[in-house]
């Protein structure tokens, strides 16, 4: 791993439930479960701010100490979130050995600006932001970088530099993120519709001159 793996302590909970996990996060801990390996599943309660801090820098592996109890190595194996998908609400922990091989997500890090993005109409589409690898527990990236400053259609997922022991599970041909460039017609039509201007129908009035009519009750030649 490209980082030192951090020890974070738990608590053992009381109780399990509902109730007791929303006073539990409340009060600034989440709710957390330990499995795997030869233990029995064990569940904890751990420091919210420490947990995320950690996950936030990419920490797939911690040293999960239980207080008045063992330190068992633990992969990060699922987080569940709230209804809204922004607040962490659960943590799953699973024993594993350093040289146990695993499959994990790991965050893809796009660098640079294309030079394909300079083009008339062109944009960078991201399409994955994290590929699936295999590799030992302890060569688990915190992400893979790519510089994409010399891209000018896409880069695929075997473009991709991956550190040694470190298999992407995906076809090497997916795109990582390509260039799209809008259609002409979509161009054009844009351009045109920028350009418009509410024209009135009202068909414009006709000024033409008085014609004088003949006059009426002149005297007759006798």
């Amino acid at each position: 791993m490209g980082h030192e793996t951090p020890t974070i302590q738990v608590a053992v909970r009381e109780r399990t439930g509902t109730r007791y996990a929303k006073r539990l996060r409340n009060s600034g801990r989440l709710p957390a479960v330990i499995y795997g390996g030869s233990g029995e599943p064990t569940h904890v309660s751990v420091d919210a701010l420490e947990a995320v801090d950690h996950l936030r820098s990419g920490v797939h592996v911690m040293e999960v100490a239980v207080e008045g109890g063992s330190t068992d190595t633990c992969l990060v194996k699922e987080l569940q979130f709230g209804y809204l998908g922004d607040d962490l609400v659960h943590i799953d922990f699973a024993r594993v050995d350093l040289d146990q091989i695993v499959t994990v997500n790991v965050p893809v890090n796009l660098t640079g600006t294309a030079k394909g993005t300079k083009q008339d109409g062109a944009m960078l589409v991201v399409i994955r932001s994290e590929i699936e690898v295999r590799c030992m527990v302890k060569d688990i990236p915190s992400e893979i970088t790519a510089d994409i400053t010399e891209m000018m259609e896409a880069i695929t997922i075997g473009e991709l530099a991956l550190p040694d022991g470190v298999e992407a599970l995906l076809d090497p041909e997916k795109h990582i993120a390509h260039i799209a460039i809008k259609a002409e017609e979509e161009v054009e039509e844009t351009d045109a519709e920028a350009l418009d201007v509410d024209i009135d129908e009202t068909e414009p009035e006709v000024i033409t001159e008085k014609t004088e009519e003949p006059q009426s009750g002149g005297e007759s030649e006798g």
